[in-house]
């Protein structure tokens, strides 16, 4: 009887040390499970090479692989770039530019300018709301202005401007607006309008530089203006100004700085055809950028690039 009482718990012994190795192992085997999807990438981390900055498809793009940024609150979220559809563009008798013989480089970026790489995404904008870039203007007169820089910010947040640029305006030529590049609160580099087109970020303009006046018109139901030989970049404005018409309000940040003159390192554009919205505006109603600190700006961008030799 003993023996059978032993045995017996021996056996009740057994089964729970046998049940206890089965559990472990089904844990093991569950928790191995969930390892596997961590080990595979996020489809938001598949990189692209934006643009670089360039004008009448004159220069190749030279930009670091970068990773898209997080959605970031009131900031525009990373997105992969979709094939946009070609334009049309407004004056179709104007020939448009051909791309051009890679000129001599004027500037060359340092090693500050490769150590800092802010971060990137491409939301573009409808294509009514940009066109071609003309080789003539409205008379025929062949075009050949240096390129300029404007600066410009938004009148509510990246995302709101962003949300402007894609609604289709085709039936509203006074609703078609767009920036080439549009820079957020936390630095993140929005590309918006392909460089070699003419984003509509400036209506009745004049760029007055070393060259004396210089202005395009290429619809004969419009004003001239800088847009044909001008690359637009804005700055996010901050939300103390957000819908408010106002000459000055907190500025801009560090991080919005820094990237702007990361931008325009890439380019060949001289300091003296970076200009603002407010210069080259001539309808008397755009004073932006306000609180714009040039000599901040410009600090930055000289030690990113430098005149070669």
């Amino acid at each position: 009887m003993r023996d059978s009482v032993w045995i017996t718990r021996l056996l009740a012994i057994f089964l729970v040390i046998l049940a206890a190795i089965v559990l472990l192992s089904g844990n093991r085997e569950v928790t191995d499970s969930n390892l596997k999807p961590s080990s595979k990438l996020n489809p938001e981390q598949n990189t692209w090479n934006p643009a670089r900055v360039q004008y009448q498809s004159d220069v190749k793009p030279v930009v670091p692989n970068l990773k898209p940024t997080q959605p970031v609150n009131n900031q525009v979220a990373a997105v992969t770039p979709k094939p946009q559809p070609q334009p049309k563009p407004i004056q179709t008798t104007n020939p448009v530019n051909k791309p051009q013989p890679l000129p001599k480089q004027v500037f060359a970026t340092t090693g500050t300018f490769r150590s800092y790489q802010p971060k990137y995404t491409v939301a573009w904008a409808d294509p009514s709301n940009y066109g071609d870039r003309f080789a003539t203007d409205i008379t025929g007169t062949p075009l050949a202005n240096p390129p300029i820089i404007v600066l410009h910010e938004t009148t509510n947040s990246a995302q709101s401007a962003v949300n402007t640029f894609k609604s289709n305006n085709s039936g509203d030529e006074n609703k078609q607006v767009s920036y080439h590049t549009l820079i957020a609160r936390n630095g993140l580099v929005v590309y918006l309008v392909p460089p070699d087109k003419r984003a509509f970020g400036a209506g009745n303009s004049i760029f007055e530089g070393v060259n004396g006046v210089e202005t395009v018109q290429t619809n004969p139901t419009l004003k001239p203006s800088v847009n044909n030989f001008a690359y637009h970049v804005s700055l996010e404005t901050p939300p103390d100004a957000w819908d408010k018409n106002v000459s000055s309000h907190s500025g801009y940040t560090d991080e919005q700085y820094y990237a702007l003159a990361w931008l325009i390192a890439q380019s060949d554009v001289p300091d003296d055809r970076i200009t603002t919205h407010r210069a080259v505006d001539r309808s008397g109603q755009r004073i932006d950028p306000v609180s714009f600190d040039f000599d901040k700006f410009l600090s930055i961008l000289h030690t990113f690039r430098v005149k070669n030799s």
